[in-house]
């Protein structure tokens, strides 16, 4: 019994790192390494498309108020309340569509006049191919545009140094639950 325990155990350890995709070393030495040789680098251009699943209501919402300003309530904007996000990412519309990581990240209100937001996401990829790497994403949501594009300000992990644009637009929404479903088409450069 010991013996197979063991025999286990060692097929166990020797196998788990094989489930696991190899990000870059991220030691002081491998990183002034990889900065080093980023001269001579040719950036890699990359387009993902992908769905996130904004669910607003329900006993397990994604997207939840955490604060307001005294005077949200009565702004026709609700400026000043900020919402916190921890949606699904995934390859299609679909509630049963492959997962492939998750965003979270802030919006929030910051107008008084019209319907923006102010946004910063973090897209964090568990699947396979990217494990542990991360797109970081800044920008402006004018509420009512049919397409609205942000800045890719970085990344980690396979997309370190990321530099390029998300096109969202919503796919499909609930106005009775608020839940809503976002197409978000990367295009970007890394190294």
């Amino acid at each position: 019994m010991k013996i197979r325990s063991l025999v286990f155990l060692a097929i166990a350890l020797t196998m788990a790192p094989l489930g696991q995709t190899l990000l870059p070393d991220q030691s002081e030495e491998a990183v002034d390494k990889y900065f080093t040789k980023l001269s001579h680098a040719k950036p890699k251009y990359e387009k993902i498309r992908l769905f996130i699943h904004d669910v607003a209501s329900g006993p397990n919402p994604s997207i939840v108020p955490v604060a307001r300003a005294n005077g949200t309530a009565k702004s026709k904007t609700q400026f000043g309340i900020v919402n916190v996000v921890d949606d699904r990412l995934t390859t299609g519309p679909e509630d049963k569509s492959r997962e492939v990581g998750y965003v979270q990240g802030v919006y929030v209100s910051a107008s008084k006049e019209n319907v923006s937001l102010l946004v910063a996401l973090n897209f964090v990829f568990t699947n396979k191919e990217y494990n542990g790497s991360t797109l970081s994403v800044l920008g402006r949501i004018a509420e009512f545009s049919d397409n609205r594009e942000f800045p890719v300000l970085g990344g980690s992990g396979c997309f370190r140094l990321a530099q390029g644009i998300v096109v969202a637009k919503v796919h499909s929404a609930d106005a009775s639950t608020g839940n809503r479903i976002v197409e978000c088409r990367f295009h970007f450069l890394h190294y």
